[in-house]
Parts: structure tokens; sequence; C-alpha cells
């Protein structure tokens, strides 16, 4: 079976992205453009510090 993984590529608009994709190779989040690579790693170093204690914060309750 795939691991999962982290996929850096680049948009319609030739900016950065990156995707991560589940050991089924179902994608289960897309970032937002970064007008480099470097930015763009620095993105995916971001989600993996902060995604462990990341609080759900539901905003479809009233």
């Amino acid at each position: 079976m795939a691991k999962e993984r982290f996929e850096i590529y680049k948009d319609k608009s030739g900016q950065y992205r990156f995707r991560l994709v589940a050991p089924n190779n179902q994608v289960i989040a897309v970032s937002e453009a970064y007008t480099t690579k470097q930015n763009c790693i620095k993105g995916i170093e971001a989600v993996k510090r902060y995604a462990n204690s990341a609080e759900i914060k539901d905003l479809t309750e009233e």
C-alpha cells in the first residue's frame, strides 16, 4: 500500500501548491497558492508542526 505524502505541484497560473494525499491515494487537503517553491515547503512544514495540536472549531454551530 502507498504511504501518505505531500505533493508539490504548479497550478494553472504557475504558482506552487501542495496537496496531502492519504495512503489510498485520496487527496485530503490542498494548500493555498505560493509564489515560490521554498514558501510552499514552509507551508508543508507548518502543517506538520501544527496539525497534531490543532483544535477542531465547528463554525456551523450556533
